[in-house]
């Protein structure tokens, strides 16, 4: 519900802040007087159109707040929340600046934010009737809504929703699916070819350790030979042979060992010595008579290793990732040749998706096919209260592309006059009768409609007498099922009013300002009777204004 409406420097208002309280509220006052500012106004802070020439004359910007209270509007609770613009408090403040010479910037509770989202919050917090923005009215998704809303279809269309979503994720998986199938055939040719060249050299990846190492051997053969039989003679086969010496040593320590047993551990040592170095010599002859030079062989372990080499680098991967590489190709072939059972099942999947699908909808194509009767005749019957005479309203429901919504396209129809033919809600020409027939609409579904403030701009164009009481009295009516503000022209309107603002301009040192002020009981009276009478303003036409307010009163 608006709360507060601020308006800074803006065409012709200097400073002003008007308060909103629940119920019918009416501005009314002298043509020219700037009633349509505050509209302009308020479609400001809603995302509206700006341009520098709204600025007031002398001034550098222009500035609108309005405060709106969330209590009685969690749709709007909940877009703060998931934008995380929302307060503590359930009130929110949308602010607009319009810059002189530079762009608009636009903010909701204090936070810069865009256009868009100005315009996307304000349409749950407020409908502007007229020829104005906001005609949500217009809209086909606010028609489809607004019928769905009416039949208290919302919980079926969300459920809907859900099975559309669920059939259409398994279209897309079977169309990946298929795609993959059509694909299938250059894949298969090409797992083919890579495995073909993959399992040959699999199992010397599997031992590639002990080749290299087999390699390395058989490489240096020719030297690993020599230091060997170097080795062995200096152990053991030449004059000077380490062993030799060990002998003599020990031959010579025995000598003496007999004048002092201090020497005898130490020929123990050299006794162990001796016979580890007479094994190493039988394992370096043991060694040489295995060890065989095999260039035959070596070459062939180049060529092995050569291979694996080539095939990492092709793969861009390391040689022991060989293995790996074949496992995942050979699934990826198990699964390619088992995608046509794959599609088959699918394919029955979406098709039992499809059919639930339809089963909702054709459901809920029904409800909405009995609703739409419903509400075209409520409607119709209050155009033609209205004073269009054998108006109607035709809420069309047709077939159309399936989606999260079902399968109808929702179409509002009128006709104004008779004989006319129906046409579009959208394609009306007269701002009145545009305001009068969506005044109809939303008298007909107050008990659904989830926007909290309603607008009425111009529903008294080209009416009068008996008829503009019952636009009252329709305003007043619906002023109890959630917040109507109405700029009018009438007096039978106005005194159906639950709150009265004047719209006044004044002539301040050759410049011309709007004021606004509250009226009370006693100056209601005096208002209405100015829009009832003519120049002069009789005590008839009080008493007359005065019994218009209490008729309103008794009737509700």
């Amino acid at each position: 519900m608006l709360i507060q409406l601020t308006i800074h420097n803006l065409v012709i208002v200097e400073r002003l802040t008007l308060d909103f309280n629940a119920g019918l509220s009416v501005l009314t006052g002298e043509t020219g007087a700037g009633k349509s500012i505050l509209l302009e106004a308020l479609g400001l802070t809603l995302g509206g159109k700006a341009s520098a020439e709204v600025i007031r004359a002398g001034c550098e910007k222009a500035e609108v707040h309005s405060l709106f209270s969330l209590e009685d509007c969690t749709a709007a609770q909940h877009w703060l929340e998931t934008q995380d613009l929302a307060e503590e408090e359930t009130q929110c403040v949308l602010r607009r600046v319009v810059v002189r010479g530079g762009r608009s910037r636009a903010y909701i509770n204090g936070r810069p934010v865009t256009q868009a989202m100005l315009q996307a919050l304000g349409a749950l917090l407020l409908n502007l009737h007229g020829q104005h923005a906001h005609q949500a009215l217009l809209q086909p998704a606010a028609q489809r809504h607004l019928l769905d809303a009416y039949a208290n279809l919302s919980d079926q269309v969300a459920q809907l929703g859900v099975q559309y979503r669920a059939w259409q994720v398994a279209q897309d998986d079977l169309q990946a699916l298929q795609q993959a199938a059509d694909e299938r055939e250059s894949r298969l040719d090409y797992l083919r070819f890579q495995l073909g060249e993959l399992e040959p050299v699999l199992e010397l990846a599997a031992h590639t350790t002990a080749l290299e190492a087999e390699h390395q051997r058989l490489a240096h053969a020719t030297q690993l030979q020599a230091v060997s039989t170097a080795v062995l003679q200096q152990l053991q086969e030449r004059d000077q042979a380490l062993s030799t010496q060990l002998g003599q040593v020990i031959q010579e320590l025995n000598a003496v060992v007999a004048f002092d047993s201090a020497l005898a551990p130490v020929i123990e040592l050299l006794d162990s010595a001796a016979i580890q170095v007479d094994e190493a010599a039988q394992s370096v002859r043991r060694y040489l008579d295995q060890l065989e030079v095999d260039p035959e062989q070596l070459q062939e372990l180049d060529k092995q290793l050569a291979t694996l080499h080539d095939m990492a680098r092709k793969h861009r991967v390391e040689i022991g990732q060989l293995p790996t590489l074949a496992t995942n190709l050979r699934q990826e072939l198990a699964d390619l040749l088992a995608i046509d059972q794959q599609v088959t099942t699918l394919t029955a999947a979406v098709d039992q998706q499809q059919r639930l699908y339809q089963q909702q909808a054709e459901q809920l194509s029904t409800a909405r096919q009995v609703a739409a009767q419903r509400l075209a005749q409520t409607v119709s019957q209050s155009m033609q209260a209205l004073g269009m005479q054998q108006g109607c309203l035709q809420v069309v429901c047709e077939p159309g592309t399936p989606s999260q919504h079902g399968i109808d396209q929702i179409r509002f129809l009128v006709a104004t006059n008779p004989g006319q033919p129906v046409a579009a809600l959208s394609r009306i020409v007269s701002g009145g009768e545009l305001s009068r027939i969506a005044l109809a609409i939303q008298v007909a579904t107050s008990g659904c409609s989830q926007v909290p403030t309603l607008i009425f701009d111009e529903v008294d164009v080209g009416i009068g007498g008996a008829i503009a009481e019952i636009v009252g009295q329709l305003l007043r009516h619906l002023g109890q099922q959630t917040q109507v503000i109405c700029v009018t022209h009438l007096a039978q309107v106005a005194a159906q009013a639950h709150h009265h603002y004047q719209v006044q301009k004044h002539q301040i040192a050759a410049v011309s300002q709007t004021h606004i002020q509250v009226l009370d009981d006693t100056e209601r009276v005096q208002e209405i009777a100015r829009m009832l009478g003519g120049v002069e303003i009789t005590e008839q036409s009080r008493r007359h204004a005065a019994e218009m307010m209490v008729l309103a009163q008794k009737n509700g």
